[in-house]
């Protein structure tokens, strides 16, 4: 894939980078970084034991809530971009402290991170904006929650207001199921995150991942995604994090494409503007396509994860000069990123239990991985005394593997997956079930 920056303003020098977060999203996110000549050091606050296996980087051990050490630290580094992957320290406001440190970041402050860390504030910003989305309630009692439900004829979404980690939205089946959604998240499931509910018209169609990486005023988009929440096969089963992605989404054609800009995207970006939001970060917009067209389902403020890890496969080395324009509000408008040859497909192999209650801790064995055209970015890994690589997390690995078809892309995924071994290892055996063509003739 490569970058058309040739017309575009000089850059400074990009020796040092820093990636705030400890996922797989912030591994690739390292991985495509380092691919750059001119980039000397990687460096990843906290990372994961995966981080260590990838070129140029190193792990640093600092409490990024500790503001002012932090602040020390990469001044001593003499870091040249940070980069900050999770939505909760975006929330927190980190971006805003840095930039007022002088340091180059990409990633959006406090307000614009709002798009993500309140739900029912990003719906009624599409609302101010005319973007296309579900109808909605905003609620602040179980009470009132189910006085909705109950009065309502069409089927209704449970969404707690704040972050959640991917796992606050419920799609239930009936209004009982509704109600004891509304419940649970009033009654403390996800903290303070629960104290307002929103409930959303349920609406039906394939959903797909857009990402545009934004300047403030200017934005260009990535190739586009599409993920696979749910836990089990044939999208059944709790919604998860994401259990696999694929990239690019067929799907999405040219027409679609342009729909999606001229109706979700650019209304986004303008309505920021006008809300003085300077937004200079990844803006993700998770979209359904209904037979009324795209309407957006969520937004968030950062990469979303596993497409960040389909997606980073597809970058070349002039991928993190996109991420520097951003920060510094430099986009000239004609960058390109040309449609690689090659598709990208990611599984994420999880623990037993996930996404509700697992244990971790146990060895993982990599096998004979193949690494032609193929990439593991640990998820949820450390290591134990003994230094061996264990699970850490829910998700623990996501197995990234590209080729010139997504028949042939998943079958290195899976013949991958079968080397892997921990206990309790779990994944779909389904994920690009859309596009894999074999896997439809098989089932």
């Amino acid at each position: 894939m490569s970058i058309n920056l040739t017309s575009s303003n000089s850059l400074s020098r990009l020796e040092n980078v820093l990636i705030i977060g400890s996922g797989g999203r912030e591994n690739s996110l390292a991985w495509a970084i380092q691919k750059n000549e001119l980039v000397k050091k990687v460096y990843i606050i906290p990372g994961n034991a995966g981080s260590e296996r990838i070129n140029k980087c190193e792990r640093l051990k600092i409490d990024i809530n500790n503001f002012d050490y932090l602040v020390e630290r990469i001044d001593s580094l003499k870091i040249d971009l940070i980069v900050i992957g999770p939505e909760i320290p975006l929330a927190n406001g980190l971006a805003d402290f840095l930039r007022k440190k002088h340091f180059k970041v990409f990633g959006p402050g406090k307000d614009g991170a709002k798009l993500e860390y309140s739900k029912s504030w990003a719906k009624e910003f599409m609302q101010d904006a005319n973007i296309p989305t579900a109808n909605f309630w905003k609620v602040n009692s179980a009470d009132e929650a189910k006085k909705i439900i109950n009065s309502s004829s069409i089927p209704l979404v449970v969404k707690a207001d704040g972050l959640a980690s991917g796992k606050g939205v419920f799609i239930p089946d009936s209004k009982d199921e509704c109600v004891r959604a509304a419940e649970s998240i009033f009654h403390g499931k996800f903290g303070d995150s629960g104290n307002v509910v929103v409930l959303e018209e349920k609406i039906e169609g394939p959903e797909v991942s857009v990402f545009a990486l934004c300047d403030g005023e200017r934005y260009i988009l990535l190739p586009t995604a599409q993920d696979h929440k749910r836990l089990n096969e044939k999208d059944k089963g709790p919604n998860t994090g994401g259990m696999g992605a694929y990239s690019p989404a067929p799907l999405l054609t040219k027409d679609y494409l342009e729909t999606i800009v001229q109706e979700i995207i650019e209304p986004t970006i303008d309505e920021l503007n006008k809300k003085n939001i300077d937004y200079k970060g990844v803006i993700y917009f998770g979209l359904m396509i209904t037979k009324s067209g795209p309407k957006v389902i969520e937004y968030n403020c950062r990469f979303g994860d596993p497409e960040c890890q389909t997606i980073m496969s597809l970058m070349d080395q002039n991928f993190v000069f996109l991420l520097e324009k951003c920060a510094m509000g430099n986009l000239i408008g004609d960058e390109k990123i040309a449609a690689s040859e090659n598709v990208s497909g990611c599984v994420i192999a999880t623990s037993k239990g996930y996404p509700h209650e697992y244990k971790t801790g146990f060895p993982i064995d990599l096998g004979k991985f193949d690494t032609n055209n193929c990439q593991i970015f640990d998820s949820g890994t450390s290591f134990n005394k003994n230094g061996e690589l264990i699970t850490n997390g829910g998700r623990v690995l996501s197995i990234v593997c590209q080729d010139k078809n997504f028949d042939l892309a998943f079958e290195k995924i899976y013949k991958n997956l079968k080397e892997i071994n921990f206990e309790g290892i779990y994944f779909r055996n389904d994920i690009g079930h859309q596009v894999r063509k074999n896997f439809c003739k098989e089932n």
